[in-house]
């Protein structure tokens, strides 16, 4: 008997535009509320913008970053830009990285993507410091590694409505 994955047959359709953009528009709504705002928070919605964009960059790209964050800077009332370039770089790693990360199981792409939410975040908050003039500290880098750590759980939550039984599947434990 060899050893073989558990999965050895990844996704090859398609996920619903309804997934898609139904669970970014609800988790920019979950955004909206003011728990966001504690330092050590991940934040979800670019958890999920850089999911999406791993599994569907075809339909959530860099257009979608840049307009989720504008959406957060004007909600935060804050220097008009940092979220957008946030995302749109977090975005553009993601895209990069897309053709070398669909060849990794899960725990692979969440190794390749710590370093991508901690570059971007430390892009956006070096532009954010010297433009306002005083460095906020290094609180956000604990945000920014929970961010890259939960992507295992976004990774089965938004992939859950895909995953189907197989008749072989069903009894097995």
């Amino acid at each position: 008997m060899s050893l073989q994955p558990v999965d050895a047959a990844p996704f090859h359709r398609p996920s619903s535009a309804w997934l898609v953009w139904g669970s970014l528009l609800l988790v920019w709504l979950a955004s909206l509320l003011p728990w966001r705002l504690w330092q050590p928070v991940p934040d979800m919605l670019l958890l999920v913008l850089a999911f999406w964009c791993l599994h569907e960059p075809g339909r959530v790209g860099l257009l979608t970053a840049f307009v989720l964050g504008l959406l957060m800077d004007v909600h935060d009332s804050g220097l008009l830009g940092l979220h957008a370039l946030n995302y749109v770089l977090c975005a553009y790693g993601v895209l990069r990285l897309h053709r070398r990360l669909q060849h990794f199981n899960v725990w692979v792409q969440t190794l390749h993507m710590v370093p991508v939410f901690v570059a971007a975040a430390l892009v956006s908050r070096l532009l954010g410091a010297w433009l306002n003039g005083a460095w906020v500290g290094w609180d956000w880098l604990w945000a920014a590694l929970i961010t890259g750590a939960l992507l295992p759980l976004a990774d089965v939550l938004l992939l859950l409505p895909q995953r189907r039984l197989d008749g072989d599947d069903v009894g097995a434990v």
